[in-house]
């Protein structure tokens, strides 16, 4: 049946040489003998090919295959990180992950929108912090770079010497992210399991829980490295009058008790550390397309939606990449200067 209809325009939605490989899989994780169908899903920056596989009579499921590798995008790391997240029920569960092939087939979530999720705001950081322990119990990842402050001097690196920006103008991002990397505790835990991009586009609700997908750029990584990225992503958008109990909401179910003030200012480092990765993440797609900024200018929020909203800038481009880039540098360097950050740089280091 498989071969069948693999001849057929349902099978066309996948580029000639992907198709044997995606019948492979489907062959692998499916019952050969039944109708399926294809429909393309839209996806993240990845540019990973997704669609999901309706088949007859059983649960559908989505048909992953990667377009691009670089040492971010490894499959032969980020399946690893994949199968283990699946195995413990943080990610859908995976029926093919084949490295050679880019490939992976897992379980389809129908999501519905967070903002249902029965516990509010709160509730998502609550479930969220207790993923994030569980994870970090299980055998650790594979590595990426050493640990993640030369995950991150090789970045902001190749950024500058790429001519993103005229030369000198990241010397305040450079002198800022050397301040947090002498001051902060690398030493004092062993590296975790990571995520690293626990984002609203990869936090996944069905209904009833949060499921966490897209672990292409999943590798060990500092124990506070995703608690940051969450509250990044997650409570700053919570309003003021509630974005504290968020992020203590978000601590306790990651630590199991309340915080102490070292643990507090170490997350707040992080959290600078989380948006200069993003603003390098996001960078690096803009290489060689823009001649070299010559400030650290950025939008704010509003500026930034409304630009969207008219169009001008166009979701998932380049220059949309490249305007958020400069935003999350604005946020880092903001962070720097903010009044206490010398006070945080020696609480974080006093643990």
């Amino acid at each position: 049946m498989f071969e069948e209809q693999l001849a057929d325009h349902r099978f066309e939605l996948l580029p000639a040489q992907h198709r044997e490989p995606a019948r492979t899989a489907l062959l692998s994780a499916a019952d050969s003998s039944a109708r399926l169908s294809l429909q393309p899903v839209s996806g993240g920056a990845s540019g990973a090919l997704l669609h999901r596989v309706d088949i007859e009579g059983a649960p559908s499921l989505l048909l992953r295959i990667e377009t691009a590798r670089d040492p971010f995008r490894n499959p032969h790391r980020s399946y690893v990180c994949l199968r283990t997240a699946a195995d413990i029920g943080i990610a859908p569960t995976v029926h093919v992950a084949d490295p050679d092939a880019g490939i992976v087939v897992m379980d389809f979530i129908d999501q519905r929108p967070i903002a249902e999720h029965p516990g509010g705001a709160v509730g998502v950081l609550r479930e969220l912090g207790g993923q994030l322990a569980q994870l970090q119990t299980t055998a650790t990842f594979p590595p990426l770079l050493g640990d993640f402050a030369t995950v991150l001097g090789q970045m902001l690196s190749m950024i500058d010497g790429a001519g993103v920006f005229a030369p000198g103008v990241l010397a305040p991002v450079h002198d800022g992210f050397g301040r947090i990397r002498a001051a902060y505790p690398w030493a004092d835990g062993e590296q975790v399991s990571s995520h690293n991009d626990v984002n609203p586009f990869n936090v996944l609700f069905d209904g009833e829980r949060l499921w966490l997908i897209d672990w292409e750029i999943a590798f060990r990584n500092d124990p506070f490295a995703d608690v940051a990225c969450v509250a990044n992503n997650f409570a700053d958008q919570v309003p003021d009058a509630g974005s504290a109990d968020a992020l203590e909401a978000l601590l306790h179910a990651w630590l199991g008790h309340a915080p102490d003030r070292p643990t507090r200012s170490r997350l707040a480092l992080m959290r600078q550390l989380n948006r200069l990765f993003y603003a390098c993440l996001m960078m690096s797609t803009s290489i060689g397309q823009h001649p070299p900024e010559v400030d650290l200018d950025a939008l704010s929020v509003d500026a930034f939606r409304a630009a969207v909203e008219s169009g001008r800038l166009a979701l998932g481009s380049p220059d949309l990449l490249h305007t958020m880039g400069k935003m999350q540098l604005a946020g880092f360097l903001a962070g720097v200067a903010a009044d206490g950050f010398d006070e945080t740089l020696r609480e974080a280091g006093s643990g």
